[in-house]
């Protein structure tokens, strides 16, 4: 049997601590790094900040998300999101394996809140086509989430075909837990900790977790194992928990 697809998904809060007091990227990747994930979603990285840059000390010369995947990750893509005067920020997916080709597309649903969907396809050995990853942060209010999740709905009916492996994963701000639902009826998706566990995971705050923000929707995958990354090493990382699942295909 071939051995599973190991994957993370990870709001990383701009690699700062709470309150944006200390730089804590160097910690970041060393965890993420021990995982050994083959493919990692990140949310909220720091593709560029000048002010960070000159406030502490350690930041690193190269976007957060090249800095993240070091030597591990060799293939990588950074959607850029939102823009401001001293920098931006967005997703970004790391993988070990390559990327063929990925676009960033726009779903902000307002002026005020700037979202994106990162979607790559990845060669990923033993698959006998493309895996489509896409990593979203999708928007604080209910309505713009709705219109973002038909946004993403109607690209992958359109991108994806139906017998493509896919994983989409990201921080869904979905602490009233109404799109899932929608995303199984629609579009056969299955949610990785509601299969495996019978819930979604609580990801935030991460301190002391009782919302479920952050989701991994997949298809074409049986579900090996899933964990929520708890405990005092993570915590301080940042506002969100860590996910993490092994995924084994069905054909």
């Amino acid at each position: 049997m071939n051995p599973p697809l190991r994957i993370a998904s990870y709001n990383i809060h701009k690699g700062l601590s709470f309150f944006n007091r200390r730089i804590v990227l160097h910690d970041v990747r060393d965890s993420l790094m021990g995982l050994n994930a083959d493919i990692v979603f990140l949310q909220e990285v720091q593709g560029h900040h000048a002010h960070g840059a000159r406030r502490f000390e350690g930041w690193p010369a190269m976007p957060q998300h090249e800095f993240i995947a070091g030597e591990l990750w060799n293939d990588f893509a950074y959607g850029k999101n939102s823009v401001y005067d001293h920098g931006h920020h967005g997703n970004a997916i790391l993988s070990r394996y390559p990327i063929l080709r990925w676009e960033n597309v726009d779903i902000s649903s307002h002026p005020f809140e700037s979202r994106g969907l990162l979607h790559c396809e990845l060669a990923v050995p033993n698959l006998n086509q493309p895996l489509h990853a896409i990593c979203l942060h999708l928007a604080l209010n209910e309505s713009g989430r709705r219109k973002q999740i038909l946004q993403l709905s109607e690209r992958i009916r359109r991108m994806v075909p139906d017998d493509a492996p896919l994983i989409i994963a990201g921080d869904f701000n979905d602490w009233r837990q109404r799109t899932g639902s929608y995303l199984a009826e629609e579009l056969g998706l299955k949610e990785v900790f509601e299969t495996h566990h019978g819930r979604h995971a609580r990801s935030f705050p991460a301190a002391l977790p009782f919302l479920s923000l952050d989701r991994i929707y997949v298809r074409g995958f049986g579900i090996a194992s899933a964990h929520v990354l708890y405990g005092q090493r993570w915590r301080r990382l940042s506002d969100h928990a860590a996910l993490t699942a092994q995924l084994r295909p069905l054909a």
